[in-house]
């Protein structure tokens, strides 16, 4: 057998398990820090065999695929991301009710569950928040923003960053949580006013406050988990609750209608709702609330007691009407207010 069929023979060989059966992959798009999704993948093949396959982005841009791609999937399961466009996906029957045991979540993501009809499973929350650079903000003379309507000011022109919320899941929440907080018009009055200060739409929501970290920019918009990450790295930053109350996230997993790998999807969702695959987590910084009660936690992580908090309207804002209307006004209204760049 000459070197050319030895490799051929040997991919084959690799491509089969003991049974002669084909060796289990599983596609997953992740919508979480890629760190996270690194060591998740290495895990999940450590302790159940099934080799993954994984591919990182942005909530908008899997929900865009998972619609390009609707009877004919390229992926099996979607894990990660704010719980939005996991709604939609479900509304939209992309994705599959699974059969995986969520009882023993905590209530959050029960209600996520039910609300989905099981087709998205919370699995962490996700608080939003203000990050700054103490050492830039106060090189620059300016003052300590306290509040959502505090990123209006001039004294923050060019000072702040946040993402898009056409690609980030970040944004839409960020959208949404200023629309419920002051009333869709005046919400929009708002953005448009801190818009007027954006030096930068970013496409990741974590963006922004790394560029923070790194005095790139003074002022960023996130979700306070990956905040903490960076405090606790070492970097010159403070975070802030904004004083008018803030919205949060519940990221979720969801299995992508038509899978022909369900019992291995089935496997992924049972994994990262188990509270010894959440609490690996911390290994790679990962300060987000998790959804099994019986997940290791850091003291330094947001504590949902601790914040005010509003009465986030998931079923409205996690609506594909309620979100193409509100995306459309903010390119409108927004996008161009301050002549940032992405």
């Amino acid at each position: 057998m000459n070197r050319k069929h030895t490799i051929s023979a040997l991919a084959l060989a690799a491509a089969f398990g003991a049974s002669g059966a084909f060796a289990e992959q599983l596609n997953v798009v992740c919508s979480n820090e890629q760190a996270w999704c690194d060591l998740m993948t290495q895990n999940f093949k450590i302790d159940t065999g099934i080799d993954v396959a994984m591919v990182r982005k942005s909530t908008g841009e899997v929900l865009a695929q998972i619609r390009a791609e609707a009877g004919n999937p390229k992926v099996d399961v979607w894990w990660g991301g704010t719980g939005d466009p996991h709604l939609i996906a479900a509304a939209e029957g992309l994705t599959q009710a699974t059969t995986a045991d969520v009882g023993g979540q905590l209530g959050w993501s029960l209600n996520m569950t039910e609300m989905s009809g099981g087709r998205a499973v919370g699995v962490h929350v996700g608080l939003l928040g203000i990050i700054y650079n103490t050492e830039v903000l106060a090189a620059k003379g300016l003052t300590v923003p306290a509040c959502w309507s505090d990123l209006a000011r001039p004294e923050y022109r060019g000072e702040v960053q946040v993402s898009n919320p056409n690609s980030s899941g970040t944004a839409y929440t960020e959208l949404a949580t200023l629309v419920q907080l002051f009333g869709e018009d005046e919400g929009f009055k708002l953005l448009a006013a801190i818009g007027a200060n954006v030096n930068q739409y970013t496409k990741s929501g974590s963006a922004p406050g790394k560029a923070a970290a790194r005095g790139e920019t003074t002022i960023g918009i996130g979700f306070m988990h990956d905040m903490v990450k960076l405090k606790k790295d070492g970097f010159p930053v403070a975070i802030v609750a904004p004083c008018e109350g803030t919205g949060y996230e519940v990221g979720a997993v969801s299995v992508i209608a038509g899978t022909p790998n369900l019992a291995a999807a089935t496997r992924w969702v049972e994994y990262v709702l188990s509270a010894e695959a959440q609490s690996r987590g911390l290994e790679v910084g990962v300060y987000n609330i998790p959804s099994n009660p019986a997940s290791a936690t850091d003291p330094d992580a947001p504590d949902m007691a601790g914040v005010k908090l509003i009465d986030y309207d998931f079923a409205t804002y996690g609506s594909s009407a309620t979100r193409e209307r509100l995306l459309a006004r903010w390119e409108t209204d927004v996008k161009y207010a301050g002549g940032a760049i992405e």
